[in-house]
């Protein structure tokens, strides 16, 4: 098995809506605004709509749920999810919280990701695992994505 890159997305969001605590922890919805990705095969833009269902567990770490979609350059429609988890330690995750600039080697944020698309230009990513690492800003999320070979 080999990793073979995909491409590097950047998600703007919009501010966490925090639902506060549930039975599996502190509930917040992140809305994705828009975006953009680049890619060896795979470039394009985030469309608004879609989401991060997020759960902050006690100890800090969050477990990621999001689904949005995306439009390609050259006019494909793929949607993809992503699931995963972001943790460091307390000072690092309050840093986050504030929106101030940390180094993503200080945490730990990595993510699973799906796509689905109906396009024959791209039915491979409907048969393509992926894995990222990425990384907080105050409004965004960067991750480079990597194909599983």
């Amino acid at each position: 098995m080999n990793l073979e890159p995909l491409a590097t997305f950047h998600v703007e969001l919009d501010p966490i809506l925090d639902l506060g605590d549930s039975q599996w922890g502190r509930r917040r919805v992140i809305n994705i605004v828009g975006g953009s990705f680049e890619g060896p095969r795979l470039s394009g833009a985030v469309l608004p709509g879609g989401a991060d269902w997020q759960v902050v567990h006690p100890d800090g770490m969050a477990s990621i749920d999001t689904r949005y979609t995306l439009r390609t350059h050259d006019g494909a429609h793929l949607y993809i999810s992503t699931t995963g988890v972001r943790h460091g330690s307390r000072e690092v995750l309050d840093r986050l919280a504030r929106g101030e600039p940390v180094d993503p080697a200080e945490y730990y944020f990595r993510l699973f990701c799906r796509f689905e698309t109906g396009d024959d230009r791209y039915l491979w990513l409907n048969r393509t695992l992926a894995v990222a690492s990425g990384a907080r800003t105050a409004d965004a999320v960067r991750y480079d994505a990597y194909t599983l070979t």
